[in-house]
């Protein structure tokens, strides 16, 4: 394949919620996009896209030059891209892009098998949410090789605004990772603070606007009662994971995890009510 050719085919490997937006986004800008979901409603959907339904993760192998991973974890991720066969099914110069949330040693162990393929790994996490998922303004952050970086960049831009690359493989995640635990702390202090107001009696909705154009302003409260307040538990295990490795001590990380577990999304949305 030759690098300098400007690609024309893409694949998506997981078509959820997320997934079928990046591949509706692809196929706007005018990539000739194929897709795989094992489920299948989800292929039906991605059809009515316009998306052409691939068999396996083989069959989009064999179709796409860049391809995006966006399923639930480490081990699906792996069985995506070594154990389906993935790897031997992509043309030399191909790209994966990994944009599920996972261990930044898994992308490095993967980008080391499909390197003596001359096939290129990025881990390509998003941020921001659905609602950018759904209006192709994601950010994206990006680790691995500059050279399969510019390969694929064209691709990454068609659902996010914002394509940043942060360093060698597995700096995407770290980066994703960092995102996430000073969000989710900010998610528990607005949630402390706006209890305490709603008992006092305030108005939550007419303070969380004022409170956009004060010192405590922060983007989960300019979300509040809009976004779907999930928590991925995983995604702080990870980072707990990682700072124990590192011996790097982060209480704040691990109080914030436990005060989380706490609260839903009907809790959140109850503050409004």
């Amino acid at each position: 394949m030759d690098q300098t050719n400007a690609v024309k085919r893409t694949g998506m490997i997981g078509l959820g919620a997320m997934g079928l937006q990046f591949a509706r986004h692809m196929a706007r800008k005018g990539f000739d996009v194929a897709g795989y979901d094992i489920n299948a409603d989800a292929m039906r959907r991605a059809e009515g896209s316009g998306i052409k339904p691939g068999s396996s993760p083989v069959a989009v192998g064999k179709h796409a030059e860049v391809i995006v991973v966006m399923v639930a974890t480490d081990a699906q991720v792996e069985s995506v891209v070594e154990g389906s066969g993935l790897i031997e099914a992509l043309a030399s110069g191909s790209v994966i892009c990994i944009a599920s949330s996972v261990a930044p040693e898994t992308c490095r162990r993967l980008a080391a098998l499909a390197a003596a393929k001359n096939i290129g790994v990025l881990d390509t996490p998003v941020v921001l949410g659905q609602e950018a998922a759904d209006n192709g303004t994601c950010t994206v952050y990006v680790g691995g090789e500059e050279r399969w970086l510019a390969r694929a960049r064209p691709v990454l831009q068609t659902f996010g605004r914002e394509v940043l690359h942060l360093g060698g493989v597995g700096s995407g995640q770290i980066a994703k990772m960092i995102n996430n635990m000073l969000l989710w702390a900010t998610m528990v202090a607005n949630f402390e603070s706006l209890t305490l107001a709603k008992t006092l009696g305030m108005d939550i909705p007419r303070l969380v606007a004022a409170l956009g154009h004060g010192s405590g302003a922060n983007w989960s409260l300019s979300r509040w009662g809009k976004s779907t307040g999930k928590w991925a538990e995983k995604d702080m295990d990870t980072a707990i994971e990682l700072a124990q490795a590192a011996k790097v001590p982060v209480p704040l990380g691990g109080l914030v995890d436990q005060l989380v577990k706490a609260i839903n999304q009907e809790k959140m949305k109850a503050l409004l009510s």
